[in-house]
């Protein structure tokens, strides 16, 4: 989504830099966890189904019949006018690829599938980028960096701490391996609605921002690009790419944070 009150192409939420986060009981954090279980299911259902002429409508597809066997709803269909199940963006697309019929995956390409899905009342969200085939020692990287990343991030996310430790998990994992997160496109919180706040950057320095608590449920999603930071938005309104035509990946998961810790409810 959207940060701050940069103007978009169209209308999505925009995020407040101070916020209140709605703490999520433990009756609603096990309603999240199932729908968690539900986009990791579908996620894997589709990440199966990538290989070398698949079109990524046939993956919108897909994704749509593995939501409904599972008795959820699709959270990004018509969700601020979005015309798909499933985000899929493919090479230098970074986030909110609209999958298409003539969108033909190739051997080499990557693409990042991004689903959310609504259970009971509560949302799930998270994305996986996949290779298609044999991919550059480039692609090979960014994937594994960017999965690291999100890693790291998560690994950040315990009551006590503060968001920008979070962010700073992020932004100094990828610099340090030469490459660069995305700035427009931030993670969020969630829960009833697919949006919440507060915005999850992943740039930022530690100890700064929010405290983190115990019912705080996070969408983390680090958006990575071999090349610079900096993206477009295509004319369709919602595909944005790297500006400098590199490569991007995107890796995402649901988490909440308990007195424990930090449990992914996205996981398979």
């Amino acid at each position: 989504m959207i940060y701050e009150a940069e103007p978009p192409v169209i209308t999505r939420p925009v995020f407040r830099r101070t916020c209140v986060p709605e703490l999520k009981t433990g009756r609603e954090i096990e309603k999240m966890r199932q729908a968690g279980r539900v986009v990791g299911e579908a996620l894997e259902v589709v990440r199966l189904a990538v290989s070398p002429g698949v079109s990524t409508k046939e993956l919108d597809t897909l994704a749509a019949w593995a939501i409904e066997e599972r008795g959820a709803a699709p959270a990004f269909l018509n969700y601020c006018g979005y015309p798909a199940v499933l985000c899929a963006s493919v090479n230098e697309e970074v986030v909110h690829g609209i999958p298409g019929e003539t969108r033909v995956l190739r051997e080499g390409d990557i693409v990042s599938l991004d689903l959310g899905v609504l259970l009971g009342g509560y949302y799930g969200d998270a994305a996986i980028t996949v290779p298609v085939g044999k991919v550059s020692k480039q692609a090979e990287r960014l994937l594994s960096v960017t999965q690291s990343a999100l890693e790291k991030a998560i690994a950040a996310a315990r009551p006590g701490k503060r968001l920008g430790d979070v962010s700073s998990a992020v932004q100094v994992f990828v610099e340090a391996n030469g490459m660069s997160v995305v700035r427009e496109f931030v993670g969020h919180g969630i829960g009833r609605k697919l949006h919440e706040d507060p915005a999850v950057p992943n740039f930022g320095a530690p100890g700064t921002g929010i405290l983190l608590e115990p019912g705080m449920t996070l969408a983390i999603e680090p958006m990575v690009n071999a090349g610079g930071f900096r993206v477009k938005v295509k004319e369709d309104g919602w595909t944005a790419v790297t500006a400098d035509g590199s490569l991007s990946a995107h890796f995402e998961h649901t988490v909440a944070l308990t007195k424990e810790g930090c449990e992914v409810l996205t996981a398979v």
